[in-house]
């Protein structure tokens, strides 16, 4: 262990507070983690503070007793909103705070919630703030994301659990589900054309409508094409090359996402947070890399196959290109069908 750590595994906390990561990727990524904390804290009550978007998924995770809105867009917003949170927390009497999030603020909020046990990565100049501050390991920043925060926990004297991710999906987002694609011919083909963190991680739409195209003369069934508001233009695109498919652009919770996701025979994605969420579902996947890295962030899966060109700029992890594209522009459709088809017919 670092020297710069300190052991809490002889910690009996009766509240640990553990501090959510932002995004759903992040956040699927981190589920192996939260597990690993509740097994070797079984009789503590875990607390996540989640962002609004995410907090679906760590509500219905079985690992986690109860979540706490940080609405840092709303009453949680500004330096007053900040001490309102604070306040909120220190009135739940935390014993130990696990910030999975590396940004200063989350210790802050921990330092002002009153909260006597902060363990996180010392980072983002933190690391004053933090009574159990953990150094990242060289070998960990070049292995996957999943492990960089099971390595935070097994340099805090725990003992790591699975590192195998899972998607915790409510009876109610299941429901929902099977009532949004009953009827629809299989296979179910779930297409997710579009990426926060700008458009280098996008392949072109119409790439995406060619190969539905194609697995849609070979095998029928139905595309279904997930994402946000900011992706129904896409979703046209692929509607034009295939008539049969379902639109749920913008038209779903993450939960709901996230549980039809885990109905379908194969899902088609750019890196992005649904790619987590079908990793974690254990169904077939294509993932498109191109400024991303597949080492880091790749879908966690035995099912995934990952579409790439290994060109000598990638991963440069750039939200734009200003040199052409060439890492996702050389991808081609017939590459991206072969894929699925293998996958498909394996099936």
């Amino acid at each position: 262990m670092s020297r710069h750590t300190r052991n809490i595994s002889g910690l009996q906390p009766a509240r640990i507070l553990i501090r959510a990561t932002n995004w759903i990727g992040d956040a699927i990524m981190t589920l192996p983690a939260i597990r690993t904390i509740r097994r070797n804290f079984p009789a503590s009550r875990l607390v996540v503070l989640s962002r609004p978007w995410v907090a679906e998924l760590h509500g219905a995770d079985p690992q986690v007793d109860e979540v706490i809105l940080y609405d840092k867009n709303g009453q949680h917003g500004g330096l007053r909103g900040l001490f309102r949170l604070a306040r909120e927390l220190r009135a739940h009497r935390f014993d130990l705070a696990i910030l999975l999030q590396n940004a200063f603020e989350a210790a802050m909020i921990a330092r002002l919630a009153g909260i006597p046990v902060i363990a996180g990565y010392s980072r983002d100049g933190r690391r004053p703030l933090l009574t159990h501050p953990v150094a990242i390991r060289p070998e960990i920043r070049r292995r996957h994301q999943v492990l960089y925060y099971q390595d935070l926990l097994r340099q805090l004297g725990l003992a790591p659990g699975p590192d195998d991710l899972y998607l915790p999906l409510s009876e109610t987002a299941q429901q929902w589900a099977r009532a949004a694609l009953a009827g629809q011919p299989r296979p179910i083909i779930g297409i997710n054309p579009g990426a926060a963190y700008g458009p280098a991680k996008r392949w072109p739409a119409e790439r995406y409508a060619a190969v539905a195209r194609e697995l849609w003369k070979r095998f029928g069934g139905t595309p279904v094409v997930f994402g946000t508001k900011a992706d129904q233009q896409a979703a046209a695109v692929i509607g034009e090359a295939v008539p049969a498919t379902l639109d749920l652009t913008g038209r779903t919770t993450l939960a709901q996402a996230a549980a039809a996701i885990a109905r379908c025979d194969c899902f088609l994605t750019n890196d992005s947070g649904l790619m987590h969420v079908a990793a974690a579902a254990g169904i077939p996947l294509v993932a498109v890399f191109g400024s991303t890295d597949p080492v880091a962030t790749g879908p966690a899966s035995p099912r995934a196959k990952i579409v790439r060109h290994a060109l000598a700029c990638a991963p440069c992890l750039q939200p734009t290109c200003k040199t052409g594209f060439a890492c996702m522009l050389d991808i081609e459709p017939a590459e991206v069908a072969a894929a699925a088809t293998e996958l498909l017919a394996a099936a």
